[in-house]
């Protein structure tokens, strides 16, 4: 669906040539905001022997250090702050599953760019004043609530911001509330499809929601034509996170074809994960970020340790001439070594969703038995099925994956139903048992 708005037209189709004096001038801004007002940076910088007389533009940004997400959780709390606490009005923080958790700090001016942006994406997505905007991500420590809440409020849409959890309660609301837009956590909309079927409820016949904007996990094409076939909604891909400023950061535009990211407010380059070269358009790496409009905390090349790429065209069809991001194919984090074999989850994913069999439900489990790392998928079926048909399919799965992944693979298929469902933040999808 061609959606031509803008939210901030004269921003978002600014000449390449203004896009980057404005960078080079907030750069210098950043590295000298940054030098002089956070210990942490001052340090870094005096380590390569630079002052932030040393930046005068975009080829200086290679020289700069990079921070990575261990050296901020060793500033937690405060020690990544550029202002006084007095002049913070809001806080987030990442989930600190795997350890620390990073902060995301902001004063007035900090949220003002924050809805800024994510007015410009939930614009480029089809959010109009006249939408009604059902927001389920949570609205706690968590970014993404608060993120299209920002947004949609300088759009002028109806925000019902129900928040996370309490399915049923989402479905009646639609229903109830007429929503016509709604965003979430990539597998919650997996759920409110579960519930609506549970429910009698056709989520394209029964329900007025044709919009539909979903981010914070990596789910792939066959993932977001799967959801808008079965809702009769555009589906738009989101894309930022709790350092930079929560969602917002990027979005893809009908075309649907890469993620524009909001170059007047954020430098993002490719690196080589293993090496930090700095990597050329097209070639698929780790994305780095330097904030250039942030107050409360400013970050220099910060490794966000996504993996993606940045296209070589400049210009998009939608008119918009911020470069674009390449679909976010996984977390390093994500990567799982079996037997030497490296595995993402988005190629399991892209296997089991081009069976229509399969449900929308799997998880990855790693194991090692007797020194051998050991592969198990376990799958839904979408219907119940016979044990020689759930044999079959399962077969046949392993046939697949092991030649997409190149390693053995065991398969399990399950009746609907059978795993467990996220009510509330991320889904869960790799087990890795090996150091349990």
């Amino acid at each position: 669906m061609k959606v031509d708005r803008f939210y901030n037209r004269v921003a978002e189709t600014m000449d390449r040539s203004e896009i980057r004096r404005i960078q080079e001038k907030r750069l210098r801004q950043t590295v000298a905001w940054a030098y002089e007002r956070v210990p942490f940076y001052r340090r870094k910088l005096e380590e390569k022997g630079l002052t932030p007389e040393d930046i005068r533009g975009l080829d200086d940004l290679q020289r700069l250090p990079f921070t990575t997400k261990d050296e901020l959780r060793t500033l937690y709390p405060y020690g990544a702050l550029a202002v006084p606490t007095s002049e913070i009005v809001e806080i987030h923080a990442t989930s600190g599953t795997t350890g620390t958790p990073t902060l995301g700090f902001y004063t007035s001016n900090d949220i003002e760019a924050w809805a800024e942006v994510a007015a410009r994406s939930l614009t480029m997505a089809g959010i109009a004043k006249d939408d009604v905007f059902q927001i389920t991500p949570s609205f706690g420590m968590f970014t993404g609530g608060f993120g299209f809440y920002h947004g949609a409020r300088k759009i002028g849409a109806m925000i019902i911001p129900t928040g996370a959890g309490f399915s049923r309660r989402q479905i009646q609301y639609m229903i109830d509330f007429g929503t016509t837009a709604v965003c979430a956590v990539v597998s919650y909309i997996l759920r409110l499809t579960e519930t609506a079927r549970e429910m009698g409820i056709d989520p394209a016949r029964d329900t007025k929601v044709r919009k539909g904007i979903f981010g914070s996990e990596m789910w792939t094409t066959e993932m977001k034509k799967k959801i808008s076939q079965i809702w009769d909604m555009d589906v738009y891909d989101i894309y930022g996170f709790t350092e930079l400023c929560g969602p917002g950061v990027a979005n893809d535009c009908y075309i649907h074809d890469g993620l524009h990211v909001w170059e007047d407010h954020f430098l993002v380059e490719v690196v080589d994960p293993k090496t930090g070269e700095v990597l050329e358009p097209e070639e698929r790496g780790e994305l780095v970020f330097t904030t250039l409009t942030k107050e409360a905390a400013p970050l220099l090349r910060y490794r966000c340790r996504d993996i993606s790429y940045i296209y070589d065209a400049a210009v998009c069809e939608c008119g918009r001439t911020h470069r674009r991001l390449g679909w976010i194919s996984g977390r390093i984090d994500d990567m799982i070594k079996v037997s030497g074999v490296s595995v993402w989850p988005s190629q399991v994913e892209s296997v089991l969703l081009q069976h229509p069999e399969v449900g929308q439900e799997y998880q990855i489990i790693v194991t090692r038995q007797e020194g051998l790392d050991r592969l198990k998928i376990v799958v839904e079926s979408r219907h119940k099925l016979e044990k020689h048909e759930a044999d079959r399919m399962a077969l046949k799965l392993a046939e697949n994956l092991r030649d997409a992944l190149m390693t053995s693979v065991e398969v399990s298929v399950v009746d609907p139903m059978s795993l467990p469902r996220q009510e509330v933040g991320k889904a869960k999808r790799v087990i890795d048992e090996r150091s349990v």
